[in-house]
């Protein structure tokens, strides 16, 4: 009865939201003024905020949503729509398309779920040992298909090895184990994400974003991105692994007897001997990570680094995306022997992209299109001058306090699509580089681990209904504010090394 009252109520919030974001957008665009010798800063505004409300809420499709760009700025005069269309379909779209491609292969060949099995089978069969091995799968997986994805393959195999633990232990309150387990899978769905550009939608819109703004900065590369997050990883993965297995297994494993490795051995034969369609797809995804990685070039100060790109006539003209699309293709050329399929790949089963997110993309970054072009990013620079005087170091842990826990309560791409602008605008009043702002934001995205609203693998876990949302929080709340710290330091000292950052410089790809 509680539950249905709490929906209702949510449902009336959502619907008064759904009709008040119109409202509001009019009434900027018809009574207010925030630069009158330039009224696109207002019709932007108008506009953002109707798309923020929406996505907020959700009760218009997410990519429906991010389609009113195409239809409202070229109405308002904020940009031509021609040049708005182009934001829906650029590099870093074919990147995403690419990296997507690929883990649909894994999943028609069932290589995910080879590798989920072989991993558990290495770590061993003690409830921490098994805790681990769930977390290494999943954050590996993570890091190259989708963390939703990830999440839905990892699930079925945990429940079965939670249902085997309580059929072996039943007198010795197993509930401890298993809402550890299930936890252990969300968070390390979303910190694996992280590590790559890949890895979660928030990074591929940083990336795009961040080139919108500033083309003539230096490119963020996969690579370089990776030596920058893949140490946050680490460390919160490591914290993360403690702080579940305190809470969760430390002083009630001596009472649990240990499962035995043969179950899983034998969820493992049961995929049979590796068949060919399993080892192509195995080494086209290992050359794909190796060309991402040392394809551009890459200086560490002390050692610089050539890469392939150069021995073309125009290294600039490859990207991440090139190089995605491009083993990506090989899938759909290189012959099965499988009687059920032609090729490794097929368009059938490539139907099953995702296009509603290619569309939160492009809007977002049409979005962002529109913030600069207009004007409204360096309009809310101006208004947050005063931040000059403040440390960059408060402003970062600032920033990833925010984003954090605004990521609760939204979709993680609309929120980090939404304040980049913001963030590059201000970075840019100040005088500071962009990259200590907008970097600690997209990061910040990804460390939603308090709600089951607030990411997908958190809503997949809590669908068990083996766990209470006050399980979730309470654990949740003590990593978002560790995350929040490693995140902040690890851009205030590794981003300054990785991405050549001065403090006290303003670069000149930064200026006006």
């Amino acid at each position: 009865m509680f539950h249905h009252k709490n929906n209702t109520r949510g449902q009336t919030i959502k619907n008064i939201v759904f009709l008040a974001a119109p409202v509001l957008f009019l009434y900027l665009v018809f009574f207010v003024e925030l630069d009158k010798d330039h009224p696109a800063i207002t019709y932007t505004l108008a506009v953002a905020l109707l798309m923020a409300l929406w996505w907020v809420t959700e009760v218009v499709p997410l990519a429906v949503t991010s389609l009113l760009p195409f239809v409202l700025f070229p109405m308002l005069g904020v940009m031509n729509g021609k040049v708005v269309a182009s934001n829906y379909f650029n590099d870093i779209i074919f990147l995403f398309l690419g990296g997507f491609l690929f883990a649909l292969a894994m999943q028609k060949w069932n290589l995910h779920r080879r590798i989920a099995l072989k991993l558990l089978l290495v770590v061993g069969n003690s409830p921490a040992r098994i805790m681990l091995g769930f977390m290494l799968a999943t954050s590996f997986l993570s890091m190259w298909i989708s963390n939703t994805a990830t999440t839905m393959l990892m699930v079925p195999i945990l429940m079965s090895i939670i249902l085997k633990f309580e059929e072996i232990n039943p007198d010795n309150g197993t509930k401890s184990f298993s809402t550890g387990l299930l936890l252990a899978v969300a968070y390390s769905a979303s910190i694996g994400g992280i590590s790559t550009l890949v890895g979660t939608p928030p990074n591929l819109s940083f990336a795009r974003i961040f080139t919108i703004y500033f083309p003539d900065a230096p490119e963020i590369s996969f690579a370089s991105w990776f030596f920058y997050a893949f140490p946050i990883v680490v460390i919160l993965f490591t914290i993360s692994f403690g702080y579940l297995y305190l809470v969760f297994i430390r002083n009630k494993s001596d009472a649990w007897t240990n499962i035995d490795t043969k179950d899983i051995q034998l969820e493992y034969n049961e995929l049979g001997p590796w068949v060919i369609e399993q080892r192509i797809v195995a080494v086209l995804f290992g050359l794909l990570a190796v060309l991402w990685f040392t394809r551009a070039d890459l200086d560490f100060g002390f050692i610089a680094l050539k890469g392939w790109s150069n021995i073309f006539q125009n290294p600039k003209f490859l990207n991440d995306g090139t190089v995605a699309i491009s083993i990506a293709v090989l899938l759909f050329l290189i012959p099965s022997k499988n009687g059920n399929s032609k090729f490794i790949m097929d368009w059938k089963t490539a139907e099953s992209i995702p296009w509603e997110i290619i569309l939160l993309f492009g809007g977002g970054f049409a979005l962002a299109s529109g913030f600069k072009e207009s004007g409204l990013s360096q309009w809310f620079g101006d208004q947050l001058i005063w931040l000059k005087d403040v440390h960059p170091f408060i402003i970062i842990l600032s920033v990833s306090l925010l984003i954090t826990f605004l990521t609760e309560l939204t979709s993680n791409v609309a929120t980090v699509e939404t304040f980049l602008p913001v963030l590059a605008g201000l970075a840019m009043s100040i005088e500071i580089n962009p990259l200590l702002f907008m970097l600690p934001a997209t990061i910040s995205a990804s460390l939603a681990f308090m709600l089951p609203s607030a990411t997908a693998p958190n809503a997949i876990i809590f669908g068990t209904k083996r766990l209470k949302v006050l399980d979730m929080s309470r654990s949740g709340l003590a990593l978002n504010f560790i995350g929040i710290m490693i995140v902040t330091l690890a851009t205030y000292y590794l981003a300054t090394f990785i991405f050549s950052i001065s403090l006290t410089e303003f670069p000149s790809w930064a200026r006006k």
